[in-house]
């Protein structure tokens, strides 16, 4: 099937690369659906005073759109405030977490494509 509705489809709660407390989650589309180097498509929520833990990229890049919400991207030693319509960039080799220090849900598509 070519059309999938992240808003209905199941969500799984877990900690996510031991990162503070747990987000919810569902694969959209999965590696094997992709005709190209696309490894997946992701949505993911992330609870007010939860985290995307610190972890490092081998030869993949990752891309974060953010939907709803604000929290603290770092990405290797930078920080950066986000907030909807914010994208960004974890190329091959970096490391990057996502906090959400805010009071609300903080929701994003997550596509990750091997180099």
């Amino acid at each position: 099937m070519f059309n999938r509705n992240f808003l209905e489809a199941q969500l799984v709660t877990e900690q996510c690369h031991r990162g503070i407390g747990t987000v919810n989650h569902t694969s959209i589309y999965k590696k094997e659906d992709f005709d190209t180097a696309i490894q997946f498509i992701n949505y993911v929520e992330i609870p007010p005073g939860s985290s995307i833990g610190f972890h490092r990229h081998r030869e993949d890049e990752e891309v974060y759109i953010i939907l709803e919400g604000n929290g603290i991207m770092k990405v290797n030693d930078e920080q950066t405030r986000v907030k909807p319509g914010d994208i960004l960039l974890n190329k091959p080799h970096w490391g990057h977490e996502l906090f959400n220090d805010s009071n609300e849900m903080l929701r994003a598509i997550v596509f990750e494509v091997l180099k």
